[in-house]
């Protein structure tokens, strides 16, 4: 406790990493705030159905992401999925597209393009989004938007007109503000943003497990039960984000004088998880796509198939489909968020080898068989994590609760505070100060949530 409070001191006596905390304190705030504004013309007295449909499924896992944003009719109720999934749509043409190949190669100029067309597309999808919205919402609830009850105080087409541009202004500010964590912050401004807004449901949800099983038996002994294995699954994603494979990388001896250089051993760190939380941000992004879509025509038989499919996240093919989308994404991710061959050149450049492998093109293979190899067992469960709410619930476990033993939830959250400690110990160890642990150093995620936007 006491190494604690000292850790805590010297956080605070390094003035950038204080100014930083306290920055990404306040940007999280408005963000939080943000998100219980209602959007004008609508009462939130009656939102008791939206809430309603929230509850499960697809556009649950929206609403978690959104904190309770989209149940909310809040003016960041789109939240930041449109600029994930825009910055998927960039991901999947910098592959195919050579424009957008050119671009990465450019350095910091083709960034900076790449960024705009982001932000640019992002615009695009939300503008597609928020119809999409204000359909479902006069659909659920047309008791609570005065359009519809009073025309003659707002009509319809000043309603439409002004959700909408609410709508898409509220997700580009969120964006902004991600933006400024990232520049003035401490972590990634999206992946923080992301967490809070899961965080921020986790004392109702832990409210309501409670409440359910003291009313329907169990009681506080198979809370706590509940509270371990949840504490286990906890471990062994951590286990998943920080288990590594170290290749052994020899570097040539040189004597210049009397000095030597090199002659030592050290290791390249392949993670198992190399890809990090992408997968399933990518994976959950294009599950959202169906649902959206489906809502448009509310009255269509199709949307409607569309709807019970991928509108139940408990459902076999939901959990199918979503689970082969992970782990399609994680060799995606993964290939390029490693590449073996300017690793390869590397070690070559700095006169270093693979013992028993020749510098370059077979230890570039090498490299990219190891990396194969892991990557399977990784997007293996790391899919099955992502599902693990699906049996909570078959455990009858609270379906708020239950998002919490695994899934996107868990992921996000170890992820993020796994690489946002990581920041701060770096600060620390800058200014000689001691890491946040004495037994071994925080191994962050290489890639983060937004790394890719």
């Amino acid at each position: 406790m006491k190494n604690l409070i000292q850790t805590i001191r010297n956080i605070f006596k390094i003035e950038d990493l204080r100014v930083r905390i306290l920055n990404t304190i306040f940007f999280l705030l408005i963000y939080r705030l943000g998100t219980h504004i209602v959007l004008p013309g609508v009462d939130p007295q009656q939102l008791a159905n939206l809430q309603n449909q929230t509850s499960g499924g697809v556009l649950g896992l929206l609403d978690m992401f959104s904190g309770g944003a989209f149940s909310h009719s809040s003016i960041f109720a789109l939240g930041i999925m449109p600029y994930i999934s825009a910055s998927i749509v960039i991901q999947l043409m910098s592959i195919a597209v050579p424009y957008f190949q050119k671009l990465q190669k450019e350095g910091e100029s083709g960034r900076k393009r790449i960024n705009q067309i982001t932000r640019l597309l992002t615009v695009a999808i939300t503008a597609l989004q928020a119809p999409g919205y204000i359909v479902n919402l006069r659909a659920q609830v047309p008791s609570a938007i005065i359009s519809v009850t009073n025309p003659e105080i707002v009509s319809a087409f000043q309603f439409w007109f002004t959700s909408i541009m609410i709508l898409v202004a509220g997700t580009l500010f969120v964006m902004w503000l991600g933006e400024k964590i990232t520049d003035k912050g401490i972590g990634n401004g999206i992946s923080l943003i992301i967490m809070i807004g899961i965080i921020a449901r986790l004392p109702a949800s832990f409210k309501d497990e409670l409440m359910s099983r003291m009313n329907q038996g169990g009681g506080l002994v198979v809370l706590l039960i509940e509270l371990v294995a949840l504490a286990a699954v906890i471990a062994f994603v951590i286990l998943l984000v920080q288990g590594t494979r170290r290749i052994p990388v020899n570097f040539a001896k040189k004597i210049v004088g009397n000095k030597q250089y090199g002659g030592v051993r050290q290791y390249i760190p392949l993670k198992v998880n190399a890809a990090g939380v992408m997968p399933i941000i990518f994976a959950q992004a294009i599950m959202f796509i169906p649902a959206t879509i489906a809502q448009f025509f509310p009255e269509s038989n199709a949307s409607q198939g569309i709807l019970a499919t991928f509108g139940n996240y408990t459902s076999f093919w939901y959990n199918f489909v979503f689970a082969t989308l992970i782990i399609l994404f994680t060799y995606f991710y993964t290939a390029i968020a490693v590449n073996p061959n300017q690793m390869a050149d590397d070690m070559k450049r700095n006169n270093g080898f693979i013992p028993g492998v020749k510098p370059g093109r077979s230890t570039s293979e090498f490299i990219d068989d190891v990396m194969s190899r892991i990557t399977l067992p990784g997007a293996i469960f790391l899919a099955l994590i992502a599902i693990l709410p699906t049996f909570a619930l078959l455990l009858n476990i609270n379906n708020n609760f239950a998002h919490f033993y695994g899934g996107t939830s868990l992921l996000i959250m170890v992820g993020v505070v796994l690489d946002t400690l990581q920041q701060i110990e770096s600060h620390l160890l800058m200014r000689h100060y001691d890491g946040l642990m004495k037994s071994g150093r925080i191994k962050g995620r290489n890639t983060q949530v937004a790394s890719a936007v």
